[in-house]
């Protein structure tokens, strides 16, 4: 029998409580020059921090900070680098905004680590513990939320020609298979990730989004990132980057009418808008 999906996430570092009575969002900081939307914008500590606090002012729920690059084709970094990139960052934010959730966004166990010691609380894992299966045993010991991913292949290569027997079940298969391993573990705050654009053509994203409601039936929240990526830019006659907001809003509303629980946006005003209009619809 399916669970009752989880509402509140509960941190004993800072006593933060993640309601998920509605849904929330993931504000996303990438401290990189070469993330596809906002490479470069943020790579200062000081950029980095002034960006924190106008994504926390406009109601972000959680912040995802990053230090490497997954856009497609990127190349991946050095453990040095990665840490050099976030832990500035993270040293500073985590106190400053005690009243926010703060996830890293990272396959590194070291990197992981560091994070956790900063006091962040969620470990955002795109590669779904297939990098570091470590990882679990790392977020149980800290009592950290793990946001499980599932991606096909890894960023350098996932948009050669990805394929699946079904993607959905294929999807749904990997999430139960990967949460019996986190239980055991211990790992008790788990966010799913249908990894939408990574390993996925324009119409294994579409599906996703159009049966998303099936991931539901784990009892674990979900959480949707298509902000201004590219199948955006391709539904709308290859659009750039800059011009996919409204593309974007369109996508993640109907993963809201579908069971997404969290939004992970580089534009927060705009996300946070349209959750107040769809939970009053929905209320009403």
């Amino acid at each position: 029998m399916d669970s009752p999906e989880r509402k509140y996430f509960e941190f004993s570092n800072g006593n933060i409580v993640l309601d998920l009575s509605r849904p929330a969002v993931m504000a996303i900081l990438n401290t990189t020059p070469d993330s596809f939307s906002d490479g470069g914008l943020f790579v200062s500590k000081n950029a980095a921090l002034d960006r924190i606090g106008l994504m926390v002012d406009e109601g972000a729920a959680i912040i995802d900070v990053g230090g490497e690059s997954t856009r497609p084709g990127s190349d991946p970094v050095s453990v040095e680098v990665e840490l050099e990139r976030i832990s500035p960052v993270l040293e500073e934010a985590v106190g400053n905004y005690q009243e926010t959730l703060f996830s890293i966004d990272t396959t590194k166990y070291e990197v992981a680590k560091r994070a956790l010691e900063l006091g962040v609380h969620f470990v955002n894992d795109v590669s779904g513990l297939r990098k570091e299966p470590r990882l679990a045993e790392l977020c149980a010991a800290n009592n950290a939320g793990y946001i499980l991913m599932h991606s096909q292949g890894d960023p350098k290569t996932m948009q050669k020609k990805p394929q699946y027997t079904d993607v959905i079940r294929d999807i749904d298969i990997f999430f139960s298979e990967k949460l019996e391993q986190l239980e055991k573990w211990g790992v008790n705050k788990v966010i799913l990730d249908p990894g939408i654009g990574f390993g996925k053509t324009l119409e294994h994203n579409l599906n996703i989004i159009r049966k998303l409601d099936t991931f539901t039936r784990h009892g674990t929240p979900l959480l949707v990132g298509a902000s201004r990526k590219s199948m955006i830019g391709q539904i709308l006659d290859n659009r750039d980057v800059s011009g996919r907001l409204a593309g974007t809003i369109a996508v993640h509303y109907h993963c809201l009418l579908n069971g997404a629980g969290i939004l992970r946006v580089h534009d927060v005003k705009e996300a946070v808008d349209s959750i107040q209009i769809f939970q009053a619809i929905h209320d009403g």
